[in-house]
């Protein structure tokens, strides 16, 4: 498994599937438990150093209730639940991007987690076969319709994501909402009925109009905006002329230089006069712009 440096991987609970079943043991957990409350927009409370504020089932009371059991870290069960229906407060509330860049990576993890089963929980609380009520049992793992009894499992949507290469250029593509000179590899979801594979040829293909000979797997990320799952390649194209699809402004193939200078400027900073800027260092994307570029001569 490739070493990785991006967000919501280092540090994942164990998930304790059976535990999910076994509501005396996870009430016996409850006294000693953390839980990670967030607020209606998705955001962690904190305090007021903005530091992860999950306070302990005994400080909440009662039981888990309705709280999304997580998993198991060190013996602690760690489990989710909307700060709406409790009454607690913090000073401060921390968005998903902003942990990702300043919490420790097991907390930024366990963040992420629970922010994409909340998510799920907050969209689907009712059956799509017939639209009656959800009642979410399993500690919050499964949504089981009232009224014809269907079950529902937690949505994640398969992307892909990939670092495309003629050999010895990188193709990269910008969104016109995205910031002046902010370049980007190019992503896009798997369709019913698609391989992996099939789905990086045609999404490049659709987004550039350059042709892929082949991919190859390299790493995955959970990407919980809302509920995503990034699956990271690197492919081998044709050298074909870039033409920028309905989805993007611009795309184009940048030589090893440009990409080496990209990497160089800090995240955030506006690059110099005829640089680019690259992805966020909390995302896969921006990994695979770096095994990319490690494959080139200095």
């Amino acid at each position: 498994m490739p070493t990785t440096s991006f967000a919501f991987v280092e540090g994942a609970l164990d998930r304790a599937d059976p535990l999910r079943d076994d509501a005396d043991a996870l009430a016996a957990l409850w006294p000693d438990a953390r839980i990670v409350l967030l607020d209606d927009d998705g955001r962690a409370l904190a305090d007021e150093r903005s530091r992860l504020a999950a306070v302990t089932g005994a400080n909440l009371g009662g039981g888990p209730g309705t709280a999304i059991f997580l998993g198991l870290r060190d013996g602690v069960a760690w489990f989710a639940q909307r700060a709406a229906v409790l009454a607690h407060d913090a000073p401060v509330r921390v968005d998903l991007r902003s942990a990702a860049g300043h919490w420790p990576a097991f907390e930024a993890t366990v963040f992420a987690q629970a922010r994409a089963l909340l998510h799920w929980h907050v969209r689907h609380r009712h059956c799509g076969v017939c639209g009656g009520e959800l009642a979410f049992v399993r500690a919050g793992w499964l949504g089981r319709c009232a009224a014809c009894g269907s079950e529902h499992y937690p949505r994640t949507d398969q992307a892909v994501i990939a670092a495309v290469t003629d050999g010895s250029r990188l193709l990269l593509g910008r969104q016109k909402a995205w910031p002046e000179r902010r370049w980007s590899v190019l992503a896009g979801f798997v369709e019913p009925g698609e391989s992996l594979e099939q789905t990086v040829a045609r999404e490049v293909f659709e987004e550039s109009s350059v042709r892929v000979r082949s991919a190859r797997y390299l790493a995955s990320q959970p990407w919980p905006f809302p509920g995503s799952l990034m699956l990271g390649f690197l492919a081998e194209a044709e050298p074909d002329v870039p033409q920028p699809g309905d989805e993007l402004e611009d795309v184009r193939w940048f030589e090893a230089g440009e990409i080496r200078a990209g990497l160089a400027t800090p995240w955030g900073e506006t690059p110099p006069v005829g640089a680019i800027a690259l992805s966020t260092p909390m995302s896969i994307a921006r990994w695979l712009i770096e095994q990319w570029l490690a494959t080139q001569s200095a």
